[in-house]
């Protein structure tokens, strides 16, 4: 195979992955299993309503060691009876989703304060859902009028850059603003510590 070939090949590949991210919004609330499900069942129906950004060959997104750990860590609560309501399911999408781009510390601040309910999610996946469309839209479209695709995927990972450390920047802000996690440990301009 030339490049040309190998090139329409990739941009086939990629059109049709950014038109099933047009269609693929995260589940709504009401749509999140109603009865609680255990660890396994969890695993299971995230990896299904994931699978759009699980790259291939790549390890999991989320695993019960993951899920453990981010109990401990008060990223989720604690399970109930082991078992997982819509609660612990929207803030773990939340994670799989937000751990590609920040820290884990970064996304536990982003929900510092705040449960994981209906409104929180529905905010999160709002923003989530256009973003994608919008992406993928555009990435079809590159596609389509064979341009460069590596080009493409070069300002991609620019503007996630970009907006990556605007997000940082925000958070580290109000951790040191009046009545932040860090205000009281940092002295102003001039101040003795």
């Amino acid at each position: 195979m030339d490049h040309t070939t190998d090139h329409k090949q990739a941009a086939s590949a990629i059109a049709a992955w950014a038109r099933a991210g047009q269609g693929n919004p995260l589940p709504a609330w009401d749509d999140l299993p109603a009865i609680p499900l255990y660890m396994d069942q969890v695993i299971l129906y995230l990896s299904e309503s994931l699978r759009l950004f699980q790259p291939e060959g790549e390890p999991s997104l989320l695993t019960s060691s993951m899920i453990n750990n981010y109990v401990k860590n008060g990223l989720i609560p604690h399970p109930e009876k082991k078992k997982y309501r819509k609660e612990h399911l929207a803030g773990l999408i939340v994670l799989c989703l937000l751990k590609q781009v920040l820290p884990i510390p970064d996304v536990k601040a982003l929900f510092s304060g705040r449960e994981m309910d209906a409104a929180a999610y529905q905010l999160f996946r709002q923003a989530h859902n256009a973003a994608l469309e919008n992406t993928c839209r555009a990435l079809e479209n590159t596609c389509r009028q064979e341009e460069d695709l590596q080009q493409a995927a070069l300002l991609l990972a620019v503007e996630a850059a970009a907006r990556r450390s605007a997000a940082q920047r925000v958070l580290r802000e109000l951790e040191e603003a009046p009545g932040g996690k860090k205000s009281k440990a940092k002295p102003q301009p001039g101040e003795k510590p």
